[in-house]
C-alpha cells in the first residue's frame, strides 16, 4: 500500500496512474450542489489522464448524471459515466435471454439500461416477469418492494424446492448521503425484500467487482485510481478489483471509520479534499522502535496503547500516522485505547 511506500521524496497520488474513477456522492456532491474543490480538481486530472465517474446510484441514466455534472461545472460526456445498471446489465445477460421481461425496482437509470440492451420492461409482478431488477430511487415505498417480492417468489421463495427467477441488485450501500444528511440507501430496500424472499441477489455495483470492470474496459485502464468517500464500497471494492484508491473526507466516512478499517478495506491515500490528488503525498515512514512518523507527527502503538508522540502541525497528518500505526500493529482496534483527539 502507498502508506508505507519506501521513496525518499513524495509524488502526488496520480503518479503512475493512466485513469481516476471518481464516486460521485461524497466526493463530488452533496445533494444537488458540488463539494468545494471537487470541480476545479477533477477537471485539472482530464487533460493528462481518463476520468470516469462510477456510481451506485441507479436512480439516474448516465445521460442525466453527465448532464448534472456538467451543470456543477465539470467536462464530461455520458460515456464517462459509469453506473451500478451498466454492471447490473453485464450480470443480466448471463442470467436471461435476449429480449427478456424484466420486472424493475427503481428509476430511469435501470430502465434506459434495459431497453438499451432490448429487454421488455414491467413494473408489475402479474406480467409474471423472467428477472427482476432492483435499484434505489427516492420513490420507492412498500407498494414497489411488496411488488419485487411476489415476483421472486412466484415460483420460489425460502420454502420451495427450486428457487424463483433472477434477482439483480444494482448495489447495496445502506446509507446515501444527500443535502439534508444521511439517508437509507438501496441496501435496506433490498434487505427488506431478502426478509420476505429468503434469498440474496446478485450484486453488481460496488462493492462487488463487476462495476469496476466496466470501468476498466470501457477506459481501456491498466493502472487506474479508485477516489470514494465509503471505506465498505468505494476502498473495498477497488481492492478486490486490485485497483489503487484514495478516501477523500467529504463523504461518510472519517476519520473514525479510517482508524477502525479491516485490512481488505484501507485505502492508499488519505486526503482531505480532491485538492490531495493533485498535492505531494507525504512519505509514510517506520521509525526505530515501531513509531510511524508522517512529516512532524509522529504515532506509535505501545502494548494495548495508542501513543501520540508528536501531534505535528497537520491534523490530517496525524491521522495518517495514527492509521498507520494502528494498521501495522496487528491489533484489533477495538483491543487498544486510542485517544479520542484522533477521530473526534
Amino acid at each position: 500500500m502507498a502508506l508505507f511506500r519506501a521513496k525518499t521524496e513524495p509524488s502526488t497520488p496520480l503518479d503512475g496512474i493512466d485513469a481516476v474513477f471518481a464516486d460521485l456522492d461524497g466526493v463530488v456532491y452533496a445533494g444537488a450542489g458540488a463539494i468545494p474543490h471537487a470541480v476545479e480538481s477533477l477537471n485539472q486530472v482530464k487533460p493528462a489522464r481518463a476520468l470516469g465517474y462510477i456510481t451506485n446510484n441507479a436512480s439516474r441514466s448516465d445521460a442525466s448524471v453527465a448532464g448534472h455534472l456538467a451543470e456543477l461545472g465539470l467536462d464530461v460526456v455520458p460515456e464517462e459515466v459509469v453506473t451500478s445498471p451498466q454492471a447490473a446489465m453485464q450480470l443480466l445477460d448471463g442470467q436471461v435471454a435476449p429480449g427478456a421481461l424484466v420486472m424493475v425496482v427503481g428509476g430511469e437509470g435501470i430502465e434506459v439500461e434495459l431497453r438499451k440492451r432490448g429487454y421488455r420492461v414491467t413494473r408489475s409482478a402479474d406480467d409474471a416477469p423472467d428477472a427482476v431488477v432492483q435499484g434505489f430511487t427516492p420513490e420507492i415505498g412498500w407498494k414497489e418492494l411488496a411488488e419485487a417480492a411476489f415476483a421472486l417468489n412466484a415460483h420460489g421463495g425460502p420454502d420451495a424446492a427450486t428457487p424463483g427467477i433472477p434477482w439483480i441488485a444494482t448495489n447495496m450501500d445502506w446509507t446515501i448521503p444527500v443535502a439534508r444528511g444521511i439517508a437509507p440507501g438501496n441496501g435496506t430496500l433490498v434487505s427488506a425484500v431478502h426478509t420476505a424472499v429468503g434469498r440474496f441477489p446478485l450484486v453488481a455495483g460496488k462493492p462487488e467487482t463487476p462495476i469496476f470492470e466496466e470501468a476498466r474496459r470501457r477506459f481501456a485502464a491498466s493502472t487506474p485510481l479508485v477516489v470514494g468517500d465509503r471505506l465498505d464500497t468505494d476502498i473495498l471494492g477497488a481492492n478486490r478489483a486490485g485497483m489503487a484508491s484514495a478516501i477523500v473526507l467529504t463523504g461518510i466516512d472519517r476519520a473514525k471509520q479510517l482508524l477502525a478499517a479491516d485490512a481488505k478495506s484501507r485505502p492508499d491515500f488519505i486526503l482531505a479534499d480532491l485538492r490531495g490528488l493533485h498535492e505531494p503525498y507525504p512519505i509514510v515512514e517506520k521509525r526505530r522502535g515501531g513509531a510511524i512518523r508522517v512529516r512532524d507527527a509522529k504515532v506509535a502503538v505501545e502494548a494495548d496503547r495508542v501513543e501520540i508522540l508528536s501531534d505535528g502541525g497537520d491534523s490530517l497528518d496525524l491521522l495518517r500516522a495514527a492509521c498507520a500505526a494502528i494498521w501495522s500493529s496487528g491489533t484489533a482496534i477495538h483491543a487498544l485505547d486510542v485517544p479520542t483527539r484522533l477521530y473526534s
